[in-house]
């Protein structure tokens, strides 16, 4: 079979199609043929050896979290799914291999695929979803009437975290550039700001919650603008944001946290859920074929797409 492999850290132009054995399932794992791959950040820091104390120096590497598909196989244990169904779901953990015609994965990491939804968005949603879902539900706790911001509303995880925070019944206030304000506002953000003509206000008593999904913004930069009991919630593992994680987890007052996403079939299934009320829409901006996942690493680093880019296997 086909797969997207690269051997050795660095940019998009590492990455190559080699042909590569099938894979086997294990116990509790399901074989899936993929039909479609989402391009995440996370892949292209992979890449780039950003995380190499996790996924070490084993050459070739796979790449790829997100996938779509149909089951081609369970493993021992599995006695839930069969082949033919279509799933879509995400490998947890850092080595990845989805940008491939097949992957064997645990089946809590994988759901049924929504129904009425195509392997291209279907693709576009288990990470970027449940990052915006363990968030905004787990460590945010949003509620009705809770004020939250949106840092980055545009991108993947941001046009997610828009569409669960105003299911969730927040009022949001989306941070974006210009060219992304209207499509922003489309998903349901009460207020965009523009951060390139203005600075972002928040009114008394200030937000809930600040999500910066972007990646830019510290917790000393925004804490100024949370409410008391106020939550800031970054994407970002890098040492200074789990610093603040540790220093501000049993004060009464304003707190950083830290997601880390793990795939789960539960938050699939209420992802799902979601989208069946039409409280939630993939965004995806580009299609790639596999052999230009290179082209696609590339797109993904400029940080300017509107929602998701996927691969079509």
């Amino acid at each position: 079979m086909l797969a997207v492999q690269f051997n050795t850290y660095g940019p998009p132009q590492v990455l190559v199609v080699d042909d590569v054995p099938e894979p086997s399932p294990g116990p509790g794992e399901v074989r899936v043929g993929i039909r479609a791959a989402g391009v995440n950040p996370k892949d292209c820091l992979v890449r780039k050896g950003k995380f190499r104390w996790f996924t070490g120096r084993r050459f070739p590497m796979g790449v790829g979290h997100d996938f779509a598909g149909v089951v081609l196989e369970v493993g021992p244990g599995v006695s839930d799914l069969n082949p033919g169904d279509p799933v879509f779901g995400m490998t947890n953990g850092w080595r990845g291999g989805t940008y491939a015609e097949q992957i064997a994965v645990a089946r809590d990491a994988l759901e049924r695929m929504p129904p009425g939804v195509g392997a291209l968005e279907a693709a576009a949603i288990p990470l970027a979803a449940q990052t915006a879902l363990q968030a905004l539900r787990d460590i945010a706790g949003v509620a009705s009437g809770r004020r939250v911001c949106i840092n980055g509303a545009s991108g993947g995880v941001g046009t997610f975290a828009v569409q669960v925070a105003k299911a969730f019944g927040a009022e949001v206030t989306a941070v974006c550039s210009f060219r992304n304000s209207a499509m922003v506002a489309g998903l349901g953000a009460d207020r965009v700001v523009d951060y390139t003509r203005e600075a972002l206000r928040a009114t008394a008593p200030g937000f809930d919650v600040y999500f910066d999904v972007f990646g830019n913004r510290s917790f000393p930069a925004v804490a100024g603008l949370l409410a008391p009991g106020g939550v800031y919630v970054t994407t970002v593992p890098n040492g200074c944001n789990l610093l603040w994680q540790a220093l501000t987890p049993w004060r009464r007052g304003r707190r950083s946290r830290l997601v880390v996403v793990r795939s789960r079939s539960a938050d699939l299934r209420a992802i799902a859920r979601l989208m069946a009320r039409g409280a939630l829409t993939p965004v995806v901006d580009r299609v790639y074929p596999l052999a230009e996942a290179a082209r696609a690493h590339a797109y993904v680093e400029t940080r300017r797409a509107q929602g998701k880019v996927v691969l079509q296997v």
